[in-house]
């Protein structure tokens, strides 16, 4: 993989500002042809440095709970936990941590008994969970997929 240089992540800016922004718009405003916005964006995706999603606020689909689940489980069984999870599709996010928890998921849910439900009743079940420690989310101050500051762009 080449290294990124300034006009990838100038792109890749633009991206994130809106990711329905026209080649034509975006070679408008970065000074270069339209097939080398086109050539960039694909070998990007190509490269596997990033990938159109849409972002759905859980908020407005109906999913008003959000809770970030620390879970310790058994020497050795890690993984075959982080894989389980992966079945639940109130699961967003699971990782490996450093720390006192040794798996880290993100859920959202309908409410606060799906949530009691989801740990009482599936995670209880999981062979290798020692224990979860659940927090809600009371506030939201910041939810960002924008990975690109400028300041990182090399010259």
């Amino acid at each position: 993989m080449k290294k990124l240089d300034r006009l990838d992540f100038e792109i890749l800016q633009l991206l994130q500002e809106d990711g329905r922004r026209s080649y034509t718009e975006m070679a408008h405003l970065l000074e270069v042809s339209e097939g080398t916005i086109r050539a960039r964006i694909n070998k990007m995706q190509e490269e596997e440095v990033f990938e159109f999603i849409i972002h759905t606020n859980p908020n407005r689909v109906g999913l008003t709970v959000q809770a970030i689940i620390g879970i310790k489980t058994q020497l050795g069984l890690q993984e075959k936990v982080a894989v389980k999870l992966r079945e639940f599709p109130s699961v967003r996010f699971i990782g490996a941590f450093s720390g006192r928890n040794d798996l880290i998921i993100q859920a959202y849910f309908r409410s606060n008994d799906e949530l009691v439900l989801f740990v009482n009743h599936e995670l209880s079940k999981i062979e290798g969970i020692i224990s979860a420690d659940v927090s809600i989310e009371l506030k939201q101050y910041k939810d960002s997929f924008s990975f690109i500051r400028p300041d990182d762009w090399e010259e």
